[in-house]
């Protein structure tokens, strides 16, 4: 079955979105906070302190974000206004994303603070752009398309941190007296970078309004509706079981991506080679991950998924014995292989479990069963470096989330959503 009618200016312009918001989940979320935090907000404090106060953020933006999903679903599918809520929401995560680069240093309080509130936006605006999928191609064309906005995230924030890899190197070549100039460019391009990709989804992507509308009490009515989104979820038993697979697993490889630089910043590893072996991941990850779509396209999701599975149980464990940098270059080029497919597939896969007239709502709960999985990978990160010096314990708790989450994913049955309803 060939893709290529597919590709038209509504896919692209919505997989563009995952080209503009991934400049916040590389550059930000993974490589330039965690360094930043530890070599300027916090300098001169122990490592882990740093390590505690970035699990303890991230735990907090996940449970607002868990908690406002379903409401933001809510509303958004009372009247069509998921496009509205996706831009406003990107402004406030791209505005305080820049006001990053703004900082003084030893102000670890007020970074903390503001890249809450940046996070919260990213995580928050992807509800919107993730429930508009079904409204840019047909079915059979999920697990392509949802790859391909994930390949195109890898490759754009691969692109932009390249750039910022440049500068930091060479500072006087771009015009900037030093790396800390450098690194307050970086914050606010990031921003910049994210509202003008987000462009041509607010143009080109058409949105499926519902006959609903929203009254006067909608946002109190909205946390009423938490409720029956949760009983509406509970009527579709593989949406259900996916989720429950879903939550488990995904929570371990947000561990994975939210801990690599500074867990290889407590292993010793000099900055420039984490940053480097990220890219690597991110470059590999482009193909990769478009690789994963075709396949998915012909053969079905479930299969890619456990594949990418084994390969995170195989890492992890390969990770607790980790000496030197040049293993870290290995994990980053097989990670980059599946990191990208495991999630580009479990949202396709979700897409073909749901009801089509609440995408929404859907997604809404999506997103609170992904930030919930979240809320469990920085949580165990901050108690472990409370507890102990040794970053190495974190990561066989993240095996048993692999290994269950997989086997619950072999229960989801592969049917259209309506036929799975008790």
């Amino acid at each position: 079955m060939s893709i290529v009618p597919v590709l038209n200016r509504r896919v692209i312009g919505w997989a563009l979105y995952d080209w503009a918001n991934s400049a916040f989940a590389l550059s930000v979320l993974a490589v330039l906070f965690p360094l930043v935090l530890g070599n300027f907000w916090s300098v001169g404090d122990e490592g882990a302190s740093v390590t505690a106060r970035l699990g303890w953020v991230t735990f907090a933006a996940s449970v607002i974000v868990c908690i406002t999903a379903p409401l933001f679903g809510t509303i958004a599918d009372a009247g069509g206004y998921r496009k509205r809520f996706l831009f406003v929401l990107a402004l406030i995560g791209a505005t305080m994303t820049a006001a990053l680069g703004l900082i003084g240093s030893g102000n670890w309080p007020l970074a903390l603070g503001v890249y809450m509130i940046a996070s919260v936006g990213y995580y928050s605006s992807v509800v919107f752009y993730d429930s508009l999928l079904i409204d840019v191609c047909e079915p059979r064309y999920f697990s392509f398309v949802s790859s391909l906005g994930f390949s195109l995230g890898y490759l754009g924030g691969a692109v932009l941190l390249a750039l910022h890899v440049w500068m930091l190197s060479s500072p006087a070549t771009f015009g900037f007296a030093n790396t800390t100039e450098v690194f307050s460019f970086a914050f606010i391009s990031v921003g910049i970078w994210w509202l003008i990709f987000l462009l041509p989804l607010l143009f080109f992507v058409p949105e499926r309004h519902s006959p609903l509308e929203v009254s006067s009490g909608a946002i109190r009515a909205a946390y009423a509706e938490l409720k029956a989104t949760m009983l509406k979820v509970g009527q579709y038993r593989n949406v259900v079981i996916f989720l429950s697979a879903y939550w488990l697993y995904i929570g371990g490889v947000f561990t994975v991506i939210f801990m690599a630089v500074n867990y290889g910043q407590r292993l010793g590893f000099d900055d420039k080679d984490l940053v480097m072996a990220l890219l690597i991941t991110n470059f590999i990850g482009f193909p990769a991950t478009l690789l994963y779509g075709f396949v998915a396209h012909r053969f079905g999701p479930k299969s890619g998924i456990y594949f990418a599975l084994l390969v995170y149980i195989g890492m992890s464990a390969w990770a607790i014995f980790m000496r030197d940098v040049r293993q870290f270059y290995i994990m980053a080029i097989v990670i980059g292989t599946v990191q990208g497919g495991v999630q580009g597939l479990s949202r396709s896969l979700y897409a073909t479990l749901i009801p089509p007239e609440l995408p929404g709502e859907f997604f809404g709960f999506y997103n609170m069963v992904t930030k919930f999985a979240h809320v469990l990978g920085p949580a165990m990160v901050a108690v472990a470096a409370t507890l102990s010096d040794d970053p190495k314990w974190v990561l066989l708790a993240l095996m048993p989330l692999f290994l269950a989450g997989g086997f619950l994913l072999t229960i989801v049955r592969l049917r259209p959503a309506e036929a799975t309803r008790r």
